[in-house]
């Protein structure tokens, strides 16, 4: 089947090099001209384990090309998918402003039936929005559907080409056709292709990353409140996931969540309810919490030491939102960076995949360094905050790690390691919802 993807950001990247490794013609179009020219020359714009593999082979199989022109993308296609930013406004409202400029656009090229997909998540009431905009500019025959991702970072060629279901979101009974026979290679094991409406399509995929975000935000309330009550909330965890009604995912208490998704998704779809007087006092709830629990770790970075912190050097393991991915988008790590150079501390930072994306961020007049690897981030450090927890810093020289700080001090804010082993090594070690090691 013939397919453009219009965005060639982490969902249309992906959304793209999968169809194309199923035997597919992909067209994928993006206005930035340096990043289309930077990859039909075989460089991914982006990190994601597994997707550079194939994101070659495609190319070199000429089942995929890469193009600024939306009117050669869409020209061909049968299906046309819709992979735009809709970031957040001021407001926490999703700005879909991408979204229906490039429909009105794609009005403008097509001169034969074409199914165009909201690939991009999108409020409710999206889909006939943008049919608006199309068949304002076109007579030809074309179908809107909503098609929402469910791809985790890290795991998203997985997720795309063994799925736990797809949504396909519309009231026609030839486009939900041509979305089956799409899809039909990656379910062939029996996952479900669910149809329904637009409208709930739409709601179903802010109603899966609210639910999930809220889940994030109710272990970190009870991680707070076991070390208050001198619980262990690996524990609980345990105990509450192994029932399967709750299930076992979703369950780490952490530094908050962060990332392209949940965060503004949980204000999108706060306010689509507001728009219709209602409250998602829940989901208000759990986004409040999150944003207090991306300071825990500097609460107790400055109880430790009784406020003062200025000139102390830390070292800071983790900087992408989570590990297998360079995102750092609402990254927890860049809130504990900030705060500790406004207090006049100092940064040693490391990340496996992040530190470039962060650099171009950060305001270069902090006091920040960045290192080639965890072990040059302790060498003379106060102390080791611990924001992301990428595998490689699951089982360190622990010794090497005591050896170069000054003191032997870990803040853990993912609970990597086992309390026994801190208080065996002589580590003071602070982590969430379990008792401080002495």
């Amino acid at each position: 089947m013939k397919i453009a993807v219009v965005g060639t950001g982490y969902v249309g990247l992906v959304t793209g090099t999968c169809f194309a490794e199923k035997g597919n013609d992909v067209v994928c179009v993006d206005i930035n001209k340096e990043k289309v020219s930077k990859m039909q020359k075989g460089i991914i714009p982006i990190y994601e384990p597994g997707l550079e593999q194939i994101f070659k082979r495609n190319i070199q199989e000429g089942r995929i090309k890469f193009t600024t022109s939306l009117h050669d993308g869409v020209r061909d296609a049968l299906v046309v998918f819709l992979a735009l930013p809709t970031p957040p406004r001021v407001d926490g409202s999703a700005d879909l402003s991408s979204v229906l400029d490039v429909a009105e656009s794609i009005g403008e090229t097509i001169t034969s039936y074409k199914v165009i997909v909201n690939k991009s998540t999108v409020p409710v009431g999206t889909s006939p929005k943008v049919e608006e905009r199309i068949r304002k500019r076109s007579q030809s025959d074309f179908d809107v559907v909503s098609n929402p991702e469910f791809l985790r970072e890290g795991f998203a060629v997985q997720d795309f080409m063994n799925p736990d279901r797809i949504v396909v979101g519309s009231s026609s009974i030839k486009a939900k056709g041509i979305l089956r026979d799409l899809y039909e290679p990656f379910v062939r094991q029996g996952d479900s292709i669910i149809e329904m409406d637009e409208a709930s399509a739409e709601v179903t995929k802010y109603a899966a990353n609210t639910f999930l975000a809220t889940k994030i935000s109710f272990m970190n309330e009870l991680a707070n409140l076991c070390e208050k009550v001198g619980a262990n909330v690996d524990c609980v965890r345990l105990g509450i996931g192994s029932d399967e009604r709750i299930g076992k995912r979703f369950l780490f208490p952490g530094i908050g969540y962060g990332g392209s998704c949940f965060p503004k998704d949980v204000k999108a779809f706060i306010g689509t309810a507001q728009e219709h007087d209602y409250s998602l006092s829940i989901i208000e709830a759990a986004q409040e919490v999150n944003e207090r629990q991306k300071l825990v770790l500097i609460r107790k970075i400055e109880r430790y030491y009784k406020g003062d912190i200025e000139g102390k050097l830390f070292a800071l393991w983790g900087l992408s939102f989570k590990p297998d991915t360079d995102d750092i988008r609402e990254a927890p790590s860049l809130e504990i960076i900030n705060i500790l150079t406004r207090k006049n501390a100092r940064v040693a930072a490391f990340d496996p995949q992040a530190m470039s994306n962060v650099k171009s961020k950060l305001d270069t007049n902090l006091k920040i360094k960045f290192v080639e690897n965890e072990y040059l981030a302790v060498k003379g450090a106060d102390a080791l905050i611990i924001a992301t927890d990428w595998s490689e810093f699951q089982n360190p020289d622990f010794r090497k790690i005591k050896s170069s700080l000054k003191n032997p001090v870990i803040f853990d804010g993912r609970n990597l390691y086992n309390l026994n082993k801190m208080k065996e090594l002589g580590f003071h070690y602070e982590s969430i919802g379990r008792k401080i090691i002495n």
